[in-house]
């Protein structure tokens, strides 16, 4: 049995095409796992019958729309219904190092940019790709699992633009309340952790010596090796992720298994939702309609319908049932019930992940390598060891501000995401970033089979703003994003800043002793600039950064006197009776973190104000 599962996951060695594996490759997987490991028969059923009323109706089942049904489900008279657009989780869903195929998958909206002049230049189309999950536990199932919350700055700022609730204090405790720290050293911080939440926060079980040369060279440079979730960010640390045991945790695993069998629980998977129903005239919100199996629903809210769709999702469900831009939905025939800024305000990190770090030494995840090591598979399958519990080859991070480096309480505008791969070390990896293939023949072809790293270097607080905008009235259609992340050009030069602290690491003792070296073939765009130089690296920027998925932003919480605030610090949209937000794009700045377990927290707080408006909160 093991044997043959192996087998199968050797299917996604060879070509290109073998290696974007489809669900049912990755389906193909269950059938050789042993008996007792098949969590996945603990996913919430699809609900046989929908009934035609709810007290509560979600929208969306990822990282805030699973905490919400959790703690909402709390009461045992509200009934709620949790609507999801995508499918299942499966058993290769959670196996970490998998995590660059998933993109692949249907459980992948697959977004992409407007195409642009600005950035995103080496790309399919001059577009950056989105990725954004679409299936139980949304973008937590198939991101890379890193767990970070960002600057307690962050929230300070949120409640000094008028986000009263918002402010570190007052989100603290929500952070705390769904971790479950299982890091022995950092547990003992019981100001900054705990370890009675249901979303386990923990270490690889496996790591490479670049790992240790990652954090090493950190401290030749003078910073401190930090835990970035206690009580200050800025430093260099081993990856905390939302893994357990050597298996991914996502917010479905974590938040909706353990409450599949409440009564007044109904979850309808595959579900598209079409339109919130609003009654034009009292402007309240009364339910949804929905497409399931080619069938439409519709469903009525005794209380409120609340959105937690993400920063793409939500603001196009609003703007398709009339609330949005006055002048834009005339223009996509869509009466205008509530006219707010729907969509503006988009938000990411953008980060560069093409220099690539050349070493001597067998000492990073060549695929090839790995999925080809029969031990190392059978190692994971028994004891959820080895390099297959590794988040998509990511083993460390570093949070730097560039702007008081020696302070050892910043606040990071830069971040370093360490990876002991490269491009090169796996031929989807140009595929996930969307990369042209004259650019990875070019660049990064000749280098297959050997052996690299690379930190990401990522801008953390950024000051372009993107937008979504409708493509037509066909909720079908996927949304226009516009994100021209260097549009405010103090954003390249941080990106800049954020590359020249790679190269510094890259100098160190610590990655001298594996013979480490930057490729030097330089991007074709930018062939024609001084390789290495400041304008070199800006336009290696413009070329081959992306989003890095932290999309947030479009649906901003602000009070009531912000013209450009969509909902208020209740979460509540404006003008509109029972309609709530309650996800990342509630975020009125993109924090310091990558934003799945912020996007949590917005989930527990959200789920609070309700039960307070309600008169249900203990």
């Amino acid at each position: 049995m093991y044997i043959t599962g192996f087998l199968v996951c050797l299917l996604l060695k060879g070509n290109v095409a073998a290696r974007t594996p489809n669900n049912s490759l990755l389906e193909g997987l269950l059938k050789f796992i042993p008996e007792g490991t098949r969590y996945y028969e603990e996913e919430p059923p699809d609900a046989k019958k929908i009934i035609p009323e709810y007290d509560f109706i979600v929208v969306g089942a990822g990282s805030a729309g699973s905490v919400l049904a959790n703690r909402l489900t709390e009461i045992s008279e509200w009934d709620i219904l949790l609507v999801e657009a995508g499918g299942r989780e499966n058993y290769a869903m959670d196996i970490p190092l998998l995590a660059n195929f998933l993109p692949f998958t249907e459980a992948n909206w697959k977004y992409r940019t407007v195409p642009s002049d600005n950035v995103c230049l080496g790309m399919v189309n001059r577009q950056c790709l989105y990725h954004r999950g679409k299936v139980m536990g949304g973008s937590s199932t198939i991101n890379f699992m890193v767990s970070t919350r960002g600057n307690r700055r962050n929230y300070d700022q949120w409640e000094e633009m008028g986000n009263t609730g918002w402010g570190y204090k007052d989100v603290l405790p929500y952070f705390l309340k769904l971790e479950n720290m299982t890091i022995p050293e950092l547990a003992r911080d019981t100001k900054y952790h705990s370890t009675s939440g249901e979303q386990p926060t923990s270490y690889a079980t496996y790591r490479t010596p670049l790992a240790d040369a990652f954090v090493n060279g950190g401290e030749e440079l003078g910073y401190k090796i930090v835990d970035y979730n206690g009580e200050t960010q800025t430093g260099f640390s081993y990856l905390q992720s939302t893994t357990r045991d050597g298996a991914r945790w996502g917010a479905s695993r974590s938040f909706l298994h353990p409450i599949r069998n409440r009564k007044n629980f109904h979850v309808s998977k595959r579900s598209l939702v079409t339109k919130i129903l609003i009654d034009p005239i009292t402007k309240t919100a009364f339910g949804v309609r929905f497409v399931r199996n080619k069938k439409e629903y519709e469903v009525r809210a005794r209380k409120e319908v609340i959105l937690s769709a993400g920063a793409v999702n939500s603001p196009q469900l609003l703007m398709l049932s009339g609330i949005g831009p006055r002048k834009h939905l005339t223009e996509m025939n869509i009466p205008v019930i509530q006219d707010l800024k729907v969509g503006y305000n988009l938000m990411d990190h953008p980060g560069m992940p093409s220099a690539t770090f050349i070493v001597n030494q067998s000492v990073t995840y060549l695929t090839d390598a790995v999925m080809s090591n029969r031990s190392a598979f059978l190692d994971y399958l028994y004891n959820r060891r080895g390099p297959f519990s590794v988040p998509g080859a990511s083993e460390g991070i570093a949070f730097i501000d560039t702007k008081d480096p020696k302070n050892p309480d910043g606040n990071p505008d830069v971040e370093l995401f360490f990876l002991a791969a490269g491009i090169p070390s796996e031929v989807t990896y140009y595929k996930l970033l969307g990369y042209t293939d004259e650019l990875y023949n070019t660049v990064y072809k000749h280098l297959e089979g050997g052996h690299y790293w690379t930190a990401v270097s990522m801008v953390l607080q950024p000051k372009s703003r993107g937008r979504i905008m409708l493509k037509s009235s066909n909720p079908r259609q996927s949304p226009l994003i516009y994100h021209d992340f260097y549009h405010n050009p103090e954003d390249l030069e941080t990106q800049l800043l954020a590359i020249k602290e790679v190269m510094k690491l890259s100098k160190t003792q610590a990655f001298r002793k594996f013979g480490s070296k930057l490729h030097d073939i330089p991007i074709p765009g930018c062939k024609h600039l001084l390789f290495g130089s400041d304008d070199y690296w800006r336009c290696v920027s413009r070329h081959t950064a992306t989003g890095i998925w932290h999309l947030s932003g479009t649906c901003k919480m602000g009070p009531h006197w912000d013209s450009s605030a969509v909902v208020g610090p209740r979460l509540r949209v404006y003008g509109v009776k029972g309609l709530r937000v309650i996800d990342a794009s509630i975020m009125p700045m993109v924090p310091t973190a990558h934003t799945n377990i912020p996007s949590m927290m917005i989930g527990e707080k959200g789920a609070d104000l309700v039960k307070q408006d309600w008169d249900r909160l203990d």
